[in-house]
């Protein structure tokens, strides 16, 4: 392949090309070409200067471009951020390691992260055979040293599993294995961003069983621990870990089966500078993590979880607060967590009206899609013997025809208007924050959902008369 010819479609390339300094392209944007990724939909560089310091280069691109700033990243180990203008696009600049592009090679992660390209010169580097790994489709580490210099690498080798569909080999597998009790170490913000973007792969359940076999899930979610003690049941075919697993699979297969138009909402990046998918994807494998908890077994051997969807609602987000998610990432996991049985609770109504369907859209709202989906996910990965194929049919085409309505509908919905606050809602019942108060919250916004309260008068009057269980 002719990598400059690649290149040169690239707005980043065209803006370096332009400097006699010695610039190296290194890391991620080649190997993106390589593997047959469009060189316009690369928008982060990391670049190697050596001829020039690193925050001088930064400088004298920002003065010379449309630059919207230049962060310092690491100024002890000079390492600059150029934003461009666009904000879509940036550059990361540094200087080699004691002033050696070989040594910085060798101190980086992967082989295949580890090519050079000299914009000068033309000349592909390959220090590690990075180029032979990515024709193999093989993820191996540079050196077992630098997995321990920064244990975040492990999860890398499988964030990039995950992303592009490699395989890890066996000796960079016996490497992780040997240091897995090292990944808690880096900072946790670090660790979730790498968790966010294997959750994002189209292969992440093929990754969750690979890290399961190094003994890496329990240390990062120990949750799972509990989760694999339930075995299956009359309407699990599969383990509740597995299914957990298989829950993810599906949500990925469901995405890539979708109109345009369910795509494009699950690609959307509303929180967590990850796509909703990636999040949806985190929210399938803790969907039944509430489960054994509240696990019982009848007298006629069924197994039963009751209120498992508000009990992993709790645990989950007391999970992710604790591994510092934002406020946005843990409610809308907790959200999907809560609801993932909802939307098959609409649609077995004996008798389904638009007012039913509008119910469901009105509580899930711009969440409409990704509670179907992981509902569909949910229902495809359970197929014990007490589950006929009859039902699961049944069940899709219900959740199906719920996701029509919505999105034929869509166009015209509007928000409900927020009718009386919390404030005013305990002068009118004469009481102080409290559990009951939150209770009449959700009591009256169900009300205006039903169509039941439209005005703020009606409300008052709703407020005046809810009877508290």
């Amino acid at each position: 392949m002719n990598l400059a010819k690649s290149f040169e479609k690239n707005k980043i390339y065209n803006l370096l090309k332009q400097y006699n300094d010695d610039i190296y392209i290194v890391g991620g944007a080649i190997r993106d070409i390589l593997i047959g990724k469009n060189p316009e939909n690369i928008h982060d560089f990391d670049i190697i200067v050596e001829n020039i310091p690193a925050k001088d280069f930064s400088k004298k691109f920002a003065n010379e471009n449309e630059v919207t700033t230049v962060i310092t990243l690491d100024e002890e180990n000079n390492i600059y951020r150029i934003i461009l203008k666009d904000k879509i696009n940036y550059i990361d600049v540094t200087n080699p390691i004691n002033n050696s592009l070989k040594e910085d090679i060798y101190r980086r992660d992967l082989t295949i992260n580890a090519l050079a390209f000299n914009i000068k010169t033309n000349e592909i580097i390959d220090y590690t055979d990075a180029l032979k790994d990515i024709k193999n489709k093989k993820i191996r580490a540079i050196s077992e040293k630098n997995f321990i210099d920064d244990p975040l690498r492990i999860i890398r080798a499988y964030r990039f599993a995950s992303t592009l569909g490699f395989e890890i080999d066996s000796e960079t597998k016996t490497m992780i294995k040997k240091h897995k009790n090292l990944i808690l170490m880096p900072a946790v913000e670090r660790r979730n961003c790498e968790i966010m973007k294997l959750f994002g792969g189209k292969y992440t359940d093929k990754v969750i069983e690979e890290m399961d076999k190094a003994g890496i899930i329990d240390i990062i979610f120990p949750i799972m621990l509990d989760v694999k003690k339930v075995p299956s049941n009359t309407h699990h075919h599969l383990d509740l870990f597995h299914h957990s697993i298989e829950t993810v699979r599906n949500i990925q297969e469901i995405y890539e089966t979708s109109s345009k138009e369910v795509q494009e909402h699950l690609d959307r990046i509303d929180f967590g500078g990850d796509t909703r998918l990636a999040h949806l994807k985190l929210g399938g494998f803790l969907h039944d993590i509430g489960k054994f908890s509240t696990w019982t077994i009848e007298d006629n051997g069924r197994h039963r979880f009751i209120r498992h969807d508000e009990i992993g609602e709790q645990l989950a987000k007391g999970i992710l607060k604790e591994q510092k998610f934002s406020k946005k990432q843990i409610d809308y996991i907790g959200f999907i967590i809560r609801n993932h049985i909802y939307p098959s609770a609409v649609i077995s109504a004996p008798n389904i009206t638009d007012k039913i369907y509008m119910r469901y859209i009105r509580k899930a709202q711009d969440n409409s899609i990704d509670l179907i989906t992981i509902a569909k996910a949910d229902r495809l990965s359970a197929r014990g013997v007490a589950i006929s194929k009859e039902m699961i049919a049944n069940n899709i085409n219900g959740l199906n025809k719920l996701q029509e309505f919505y999105l034929k509908i869509k166009p015209t919905l509007k928000p409900l208007p927020k009718l009386l606050d919390g404030n005013q809602i305990m002068k009118i019942r004469k009481m102080k924050p409290s559990k009951e108060l939150g209770d009449i919250i959700d009591a009256l916004m169900e009300a205006q959902q039903d169509g039941n309260v439209r005005t703020k008068e009606e409300a008052i009057e709703f407020v005046k008369n809810y009877n508290i269980a």
